[in-house]
């Protein structure tokens, strides 16, 4: 939540709920939303570590809101965050762990949690599915989302079925 928080915060200051917004709006509903209290104790973090600074506005008939805006060290945090590759090789993965200890724990049958964990992965494509039928055609980000998704999705099933070959 951070470095998006400050990516947004390039186009120049904004509030909290401002940036929750649109932050959903850019990856529209695949995206998991943020919540808004997650929103503003990041930036409360942000602003104690020197990458943002708030300024209280005064608004007529209504609490003042708290506006925030990129300090050169959150310049160069988003920067830097852009320079780095994304290393996520899914190495460490829950499932994985769950079938190579099934059969020394007898607590599970290898094949019956290959074919729960397929039936799982078939019901979040399908709800992929009707997401990317719903959402607006014209947000691109939030298509590739879902499409990302997606392949990861069958790339993973694909897994399952190369799995299943082995153990049985």
């Amino acid at each position: 939540m951070r470095l998006p928080l400050l990516a947004l915060l390039t186009r120049g200051p904004a509030h909290g709920y401002e940036l929750k917004q649109d932050l959903e709006q850019l990856l529209g509903a695949a995206y998991p939303q943020p919540n808004v209290g997650q929103v503003y104790v990041t930036l409360g973090r942000l602003e104690k570590s020197g990458l943002i600074d708030g300024e209280d506005v005064e608004q007529s008939g209504r609490p003042n809101k708290r506006t925030y805006r990129l300090t050169d060290a959150g310049r160069e945090a988003v920067r830097a965050w852009f320079e780095e590759t994304t290393d996520e090789p899914r190495v460490r993965d829950e499932f994985f762990m769950k079938l190579a200890l099934a059969p020394q724990s007898g607590c599970a049958d290898p094949v019956a949690l290959i074919n729960k964990q397929r039936r799982q992965y078939l019901n979040t494509m399908r709800d992929l599915s009707r997401l990317a039928a719903a959402e607006d055609r014209d947000n691109k980000i939030s298509q590739l989302l879902i499409e990302g998704a997606m392949l990861h999705l069958q790339a993973d099933l694909d897994w399952l079925e190369r799995c299943q070959e082995e153990l049985e």
